[in-house]
């Protein structure tokens, strides 16, 4: 099986080793056996959605946002709206969160006008407003994210579904315990980090929504059933199967996590969050 990752603005916007989110989703993607086909999406670039699987765009400065909040409106918007109606998964931290939400308000010059894909926008208060610098932990499909923020914007959220609950940390805002925006399978974050390393399960989150989307089957057939009528991989859950055509047959196999969680239990007792890291020891490295 062969995924087609967009990289929108490479070289304008990777901040605090946001290249890493790519570099996780390459080799969690190699060692299943599945080949990841990074194209890189600059200035200038068209974004033909029926060319790719997932997009990722990073976080930048001001300076470099005001180009490419240009060059989404002028030359990839329609594509990329069109590649989010159609469920394409795509991850946008920091910089590029902001664009893709209505506009971006800095401290400093004009309003950056976004995408509007989440319904939020974001407001920068100036030098006088401390920024949002530190590790963060929010709650998330039953388990936690961890990673780094460093914003001095805040984002504040219309009809947009947060990410998940801050448990420490700032998020969007560092007044209402959200973080992120989610819009179908778009989902947008101020959690640098790089947050996927740290993330294994969001990482395959994003990766089974991709392969559900281009391979998976859109009802049940018995290629998903043995000759006793038993399924032949994993049953998902009543919830998954409630929300999305999952197929069973796209399943990812499981990867030996246990440095990943080591990680991730490492920063949640940082933050002083121990039974929540005993939790994930418990569950990921037993």
């Amino acid at each position: 099986m062969t995924l087609t990752l967009g990289h929108l603005y490479p070289d304008q916007l990777n901040l605090y080793g946001d290249r890493g989110n790519i570099l996780v989703l390459s080799q969690r993607c190699r060692q299943r056996g599945i080949e990841l086909r990074v194209v890189v999406l600059g200035i200038g670039d068209a974004l033909a959605p029926d060319e790719y699987d997932m997009l990722f765009i990073g976080g930048g400065q001001d300076r470099e946002q005001a180009p490419v909040a240009q060059d989404l409106h002028e030359t990839k918007g329609i594509g990329l709206w069109a590649a989010i109606e159609d469920d394409m998964p795509v991850l946008a931290v920091c910089g590029g969160y902001q664009l893709l939400a209505h506009y971006y308000r800095p401290a400093i010059g004009p309003d950056m006008r976004g995408l509007g894909v989440f319904d939020a926008w974001t407001i920068h208060k100036g030098p006088q407003v401390a920024r949002c610098i530190g590790d963060i932990a929010i709650s998330w499909n039953g388990s936690t994210l961890v990673g780094f923020e460093n914003h001095g914007g805040r984002t504040y959220l219309g009809t947009a579904q947060p990410i998940g609950k801050v448990l420490r940390g700032y998020g969007n805002n560092a007044e209402d315990a959200t973080e992120g925006a989610i819009y179908r399978n778009a989902y947008g974050t101020y959690m640098h980090g790089s947050l996927l390393p740290k993330n294994p399960h969001f990482a395959d989150h994003l990766i089974e929504l991709a392969l559900q989307r281009k391979y998976g089957k859109k009802d049940w057939s018995d290629s998903s059933v043995d000759e006793a009528g038993e399924w032949t991989q994993e049953v998902p859950s009543l919830e998954r199967l409630k929300t999305a055509n999952f197929d069973p047959s796209l399943a990812l196999t499981p990867l030996d996590d246990r440095l990943e969680w080591e990680a991730h239990a490492f920063l949640l007792e940082r933050m002083g969050l121990q039974n929540a890291a005993k939790a994930v020891l418990s569950t990921h490295n037993s």
